[in-house]
């Protein structure tokens, strides 16, 4: 009798390789968007068969991209990775994780577990209160989920993916950071969505021909009679086909299509032209106030774009501040500081906007390179009602002066907020008490 004897070690070895290599995401070892595609599928299929429900949760993480140009693609790499390691320990999903690309996840809910689905939900957004520690330093990355229900909300892979899709943009408008789950209400707000899409793409790349900037003054009470001392430069778009869109709407989807840099350009092009304007026509002192988005700020040529608008506008540079959110600093504070110093040299002041709102407020006063501070309305609403408010914008008032840096509350509307801020001697003032934006002939009738 004879026998040949075959070693199929190597075979068996290769055959797993090539189907971890056809299953798994290459960097972070999670199951793959053809794998989930498989999955969801079957998992469809027993939940039906079971009477059940399942869910699917689709993440995608909140500016994954200012970590990843910031601090460089290997870091974000890392945080991928830490990320997709957290989330195979949370309880129920620790074998349906997946990584469909870039910075987004699925994660499917059996109908095992959906039962623990409030808690899983939990969990995974306790993950992402804590700082990631990258480069020596720690850094903070949200996330925003969208989840659909099987068979509830659909019961095709296409269906579910594109409906947890759509809620999860509703997060994204919504602020950020958040859970929606779909609904007939997400449904219908999507068809919006692809409409306000087309036509933001449509205007954004048409010179932004529908797009006009309007200002609001900054008002100096230290001195008789209220004078302005120039404006903040905020976008508005009266849309051809959708009449006006309110900026709440269209800016967040502004930054989500990568259409906040042409905007971003045209309302400082725009807003220097006019602050020349101004100045020639008998107010040197006034300056212009521009937003920066974090997107703006994190291009490597954001500085020469400044230095390129002052040049042909001829506006003087000290006549320009650039605002910054608090909240855009946190996550990557040695880049900002390096940013800002930059924008500094060429002779622009930096203003810290919505004070107050963000992370450990008083130490990025010490740590960033700012010439003005703008404290957020939320904190002049009940002044005079609410003490904390009132002793937070007198401490902040009294640390200005004393470190010689400027302070401007915004959002007064009522006589007695004004009154209280004349007796903390509180130099500048912003709101609707003296005028919301308007459009340039408008400002100027009034104030030139």
């Amino acid at each position: 009798m004879l026998c040949t004897i075959y070693d199929v070690t190597d075979k068996k070895i290769y055959q797993q390789k090539i189907e971890r290599q056809a299953n798994n995401d290459f960097l972070t070892g999670l199951y793959n968007r053809m794998r989930c595609e498989q999955d969801l599928t079957e998992y469809i299929k027993r939940t039906k068969d079971a009477g059940g429900q399942g869910a699917l949760l689709y993440i995608d993480l909140d500016d994954f991209k200012h970590i990843n140009d910031g601090l460089g693609h290997q870091y974000g790499d890392v945080l991928l990775k830490a990320i997709s390691h957290s989330l195979q320990h949370v309880s129920g999903i620790e074998t349906t994780c997946y990584r469909m690309g870039g910075d987004e996840f699925i994660i499917i809910v059996s109908h095992y577990h959906f039962s623990m689905l409030n808690r899983i939900l939990r969990d995974i957004q306790a993950i992402f209160t804590k700082p990631w520690f990258l480069k020596g330093a720690d850094y903070y990355c949200s996330m925003s989920m969208g989840v659909v229900r099987f068979p509830k909300d659909g019961d095709t892979v296409q269906e579910l993916i594109k409906k947890a899709d759509i809620a999860l943009y509703e997060a994204k408008k919504s602020g950020k950071n958040r859970v929606e789950y779909y609904d007939d209400h997400v449904e219908s707000t999507s068809f919006k969505r692809l409409e306000l899409e087309k036509n933001m793409h449509d205007a954004a790349l048409d010179s932004c021909k529908e797009f006009e900037v309007y200002y609001q003054p900054v008002v100096d009470i230290s001195k008789p009679g209220d004078p302005c001392s120039g404006a903040e430069a905020l976008i508005r778009w009266n849309s051809q086909k959708m009449g006006f869109v309110s900026p709440s709407e269209f800016i967040p989807l502004a930054e989500y299509l990568g259409l906040i840099n042409p905007i971003g350009d045209f309302i400082l092009e725009e807003a220097c032209k006019r602050c020349k304007y101004w100045n020639d026509m008998g107010h040197p002192e006034y300056r212009i106030n521009v937003d920066l988005s974090v997107v703006q700020l994190l291009q490597n040529d954001m500085v020469d774009r400044i230095r390129r608008v002052l040049k042909e506008t001829k506006l003087k540079p000290t006549n320009l501040t650039l605002e910054v959110t608090e909240s855009l600093a946190i996550n990557d504070m040695a880049r900002m500081k390096r940013v800002l110093a930059q924008i500094k040299q060429l002779g622009v002041w930096v203003a810290l906007d919505d004070f107050g709102t963000g992370y450990s407020s008083l130490n990025h006063i010490r740590e960033l390179p700012i010439d003005v501070i703008k404290i957020d309305r939320c904190f002049v609403v009940d002044i005079g009602k609410d003490d904390y408010s009132e002793v937070f914008v007198k401490m902040v008032s009294e640390l200005a002066d004393t470190i010689g840096v400027r302070m401007c509350v915004e959002g007064v509307e009522k006589d007695e907020q004004l009154d209280k801020l004349r007796q903390m001697k509180v130099q500048y003032i912003q709101g609707f008490y003296f005028n919301r934006p308007m459009r340039a002939i408008d400002f100027e009738e009034k104030y030139l």
